[in-house]
């Protein structure tokens, strides 16, 4: 009896035991004020896509610093074994790192050791018909949940601690061409989403989903439908199909509870005879109600696009003395080849200048509208305009260093020749009326380039020899990471632009950056490159 008594209480310690230990294990909740707090001094976290709302991918780690970067070592590696290339933000918390891949698989690892703690995989069909890679751009958090958009157009949660699904909303239907790749947003107790599938004639949203239920709570039209203003600069029933897709995660103002999102190119791409008009809301910045889904104002990049030159690009927002008075703004490096400051209260261009080579447009009038050249409208012989149907950039992140007041984008100089002809609309195929064909008289290079966002003027730059699609993030030690088309990983000091390390990771950082973050007092770098997470910190 007295060993059975002894063996009893030794189970019971047991249980009391693994009990601490799970309790110890398992991730409190995510609350909407952690998220508004943005990255944290200690390290302990990186919530959302942009490391906070104003997404400046700004850490305010400084024990890796341009003195001691050449140091790094990789400690540990983790390969996906999916086909595809990684195009996510990784979100850490709690010492885990929570990670979406190509085809939808995803994945919980701990961020010391690389080590899985659970996967997911979604059943995807197998006639999807979405664009340019089965990517993910990553998760959002709150709560005991994490959110995923997915190819065939839904919205998931996933419990955090087990990567079980525990609702599932749809967003549209993937056969007429309907997709989603961004990274949703958790703002208060919604989840924002946009949807994909531009290129196949969708008619474009933005979605906002209750974090709890997956119950819609609104949903925001980027093309307008009749008797809403806007609808007027869709030419006949154009609207229907007119693409003004939403496919990378916008920023969110506290203050003002304003969402902002950039939004994609009317359809068909090239050809806009079927759709005369400026096309509203297609190649804008829009400012939503976070609540409702209202929108309070909008900023028109590209009127009528013809060249594929999605407003897709990462808003970042900040508050700038400019001409010697504070403004609230938010800045954004298009995909046209300008570089543009926005009031964020007002949507009214503040600064606006190529920051690459553009032929398509002298400047920006004083009515916010582009000065446009003859020339490059596309045409079945063809017309050469720069910037590419790729862009001055495009969705990979820029970065924001309130230290130094610079912005920071990956620039292609580009030039094309763009094609055009009447296409026929089919559901679910392509309709993009036209293509395009690089210039091979001159030749493409890349820059990345720090930006005076007060004036628009190059602050410094550091070229490329064929241009980079890699995101930004910087330090507040002075340092900022990037990658080049060749598969090098780039450490540079932000205040100079000086190449202080490299080191070859063998795939590129195709739109996707590092994050960095803190565990057990020492600051790590993860990188991702083609299928495959990196973790790098000093020596000890």
């Amino acid at each position: 009896m007295r060993a059975f008594a002894r063996l009893a209480a030794f189970a019971s310690l047991m249980c009391i035991g693994a009990a601490l230990l799970v309790a110890q294990q398992l991730p409190s909740l995510v609350t909407p004020e952690e998220i508004l707090g943005g990255l944290p001094a200690d390290g302990s976290r990186w919530l959302t896509f942009g490391g906070d709302y104003s997404n400046r991918r700004y850490s305010p780690l400084t024990q890796i610093t341009p003195d001691n970067v050449s140091k790094l070592a990789p400690q540990w590696t983790f390969q996906t074994g999916v086909l595809g290339n990684f195009e996510t933000t990784s979100l850490f918390r709690d010492n885990v790192l929570y990670v979406t891949g190509p085809q939808n698989v995803a994945w919980a690892i701990d961020a010391r050791t690389g080590r899985q703690i659970w996967r997911y995989r979604r059943e995807l069909p197998s006639n999807l018909t979405a664009c340019c890679g089965l990517v993910n751009r990553g998760f959002a958090m709150l709560g005991d949940k994490l959110y995923m958009a997915t190819l065939d157009a839904h919205l998931i949660a996933l419990d955090a601690k087990t990567g079980s699904v525990m609702w599932d909303a749809t967003l549209g239907d993937y056969k007429v061409g309907y997709s989603s790749t961004i990274a949703p947003l958790a703002v208060k107790d919604k989840v924002i989403v946009g949807v994909a599938g531009g290129e196949y004639g969708i008619r474009g949203y933005i979605e906002a989903f209750d974090a709890q239920t997956g119950n819609r709570a609104w949903r925001f039209y980027t093309i307008p439908g009749p008797g809403e203003p806007g609808n007027d600069t869709w030419a006949g029933d154009s609207w229907k199909i007119g693409g003004a897709s939403v496919w990378v995660t916008g920023a969110y103002d506290p203050q003002q509870n304003l969402l902002m999102y950039g939004i994609g190119n009317p359809g068909p791409d090239y050809y806009s005879e079927s759709r005369k008009g400026d096309n509203l809301y297609s190649n804008s910045l829009v400012a939503l109600d976070a609540d409702t889904g209202e929108l309070r104002w909008h900023y028109q990049f590209t009127p009528g696009d013809v060249h594929d030159w999605d407003a897709t690009e990462v808003p970042i927002l900040a508050d700038l003395i400019i001409g010697g008075q504070p403004r609230k703004v938010v800045m954004f490096a298009n995909r046209n080849g300008f570089y543009y400051t926005l009031d964020r209260t007002t949507g009214k261009p503040i600064v606006a200048k190529p920051f690459v080579k553009t032929t398509w447009a002298t400047e920006i009038g004083a009515d916010g509208r582009p000065v446009l050249l003859p020339g490059n409208i596309p045409t079945e012989e063809g017309s050469v305009t720069c910037p590419d149907l790729t862009g001055g950039t495009n969705f990979w992140q820029p970065s924001f260093d309130p230290a130094t007041q610079n912005f920071f984008v990956n620039a292609r100089e580009v030039c094309m020749t763009y094609y055009s002809w009447k296409p026929e609309y089919e559901p679910g195929q392509r309709y993009t009326g036209g293509a395009g064909q690089r210039l091979q008289s001159e030749p493409a290079f890349g820059a990345l380039r720090a930006i005076d966002p007060a004036t628009g003027e190059r602050k410094w730059e550091f070229k490329y020899i064929t241009p980079s699609t890699a995101g930004l993030m910087t330090t507040a030690a002075g340092l900022i990471f990037s990658g080049d088309a060749e598969g090098n990983l780039l450490a540079l000091n932000s205040r100079t632009g000086q190449l202080l390390w490299h080191y070859q990771m063998g795939a590129t950082m195709h739109g996707t950056s590092p994050v960095t973050y803190m565990v057990d007092g020492r600051q790590y770098l993860l990188v991702p490159a083609g299928a495959t997470l990196t973790a790098w910190a000093l020596p000890q």
